[in-house]
């Protein structure tokens, strides 16, 4: 083997270098051992009386992927919100990353990345711009934010767009640049509110491998919702199926599908928990 096949065998790729990064933080951090995420009977009334989250109670093991699924109008986002600390919870208490939701939001926001339903992009800003600003804001020094932009641009694929005003991208790549933008902190938790909603069939299938690959390699305990009964069969370990803001089953994918029997789909698993067809739920919410 020649010196620069030897080098290049043993170089370091951009995930590699992020998984370094990734672990020096947590343990400099001195995070709290204990399930990332935790909801105990979790609630939310607006003023006008909409009980959008009835009491939902979970909890999420480090480095799982759990999905929140169910129609729209469940009260998916609004749980995402209460976890996040952007919605203010009228009932019960949430942990993130040790944290509690409403007492200490300020450590939470600092382990937590959220990628929005709408990606939160700057039109007029390059994807490399806004990783960077998103690094500054985290409090990081512009060459660690600028290090872990050029690393996360290479893990996203992003290369041939880092210079491009984002008005120009496509929504698939616009999300890309948005999980990248949630990532250069390097969370312990990243929360995914829709993330593929809209998207093309392709668009989706690469939003979903580089979750895998993400999460396989940085260790983040990964939340999502969805009313994709798909992604959810896709990408979690464990689901809750939520309805009228409150969790109707929870479980593994193949159990919650051998619970209903036969050949059961996640939609089966949905009308056997809540007597109604997703798609009805859906197109009435």
């Amino acid at each position: 083997m020649t010196n620069s096949s030897l080098a290049a065998s043993t170089a370091f790729s951009p995930v590699d270098e992020l998984v370094g990064m990734a672990r020096t933080e947590r343990i400099a951090s001195g995070r709290r051992a204990d399930d990332p995420i935790v909801l105990e009977n979790l609630a939310k009334t607006y003023p006008d009386g909409t009980e959008a989250v009835r009491g939902i109670s979970f909890r999420v093991a480090p480095g799982e992927s759990f999905g929140i699924l169910g129609p729209n109008g469940a009260g998916k986002s609004t749980t995402m919100g209460m976890l996040g600390t952007l919605v203010k919870p009228t009932g019960g208490h949430a942990r993130v990353a040790g944290f509690d939701v409403v007492a200490e939001p300020v450590e939470v926001r600092r382990r937590i990345g959220f990628a929005m339903q709408q990606a939160g992009v700057d039109d007029f800003a390059t994807p490399a711009e806004l990783m960077l600003l998103q690094g500054r804001l985290h409090g990081l020094r512009k060459h660690e934010a600028r290090a872990r932009a050029d690393l996360l641009v290479q893990v996203m694929g992003l290369e041939d767009e880092a210079g491009r005003r984002l008005a120009t991208l496509s929504g698939g790549t616009r999300r890309r640049v948005d999980l990248a933008a949630s990532l250069v902190h390097l969370p312990p938790v990243l929360f995914l509110d829709e993330p593929t909603e809209g998207l093309d069939p392709r668009s989706r299938s690469g939003i979903w491998n580089t979750l895998d690959h993400l999460r396989s390699r940085l260790g983040v305990t990964l939340a999502l919702t969805t009313h994709y009964m798909d992604e959810g069969d896709r990408l979690c370990e464990r689901i809750a199926i939520i309805d009228r803001g409150v969790v109707v089953a929870d479980g593994a994918p193949a159990v919650l599908k051998a619970s209903v029997g036969g050949n059961a789909s996640l939609e089966d698993v949905y009308l056997h928990y809540t007597g109604r067809t997703f798609e009805n739920t859906r197109s009435a919410a």
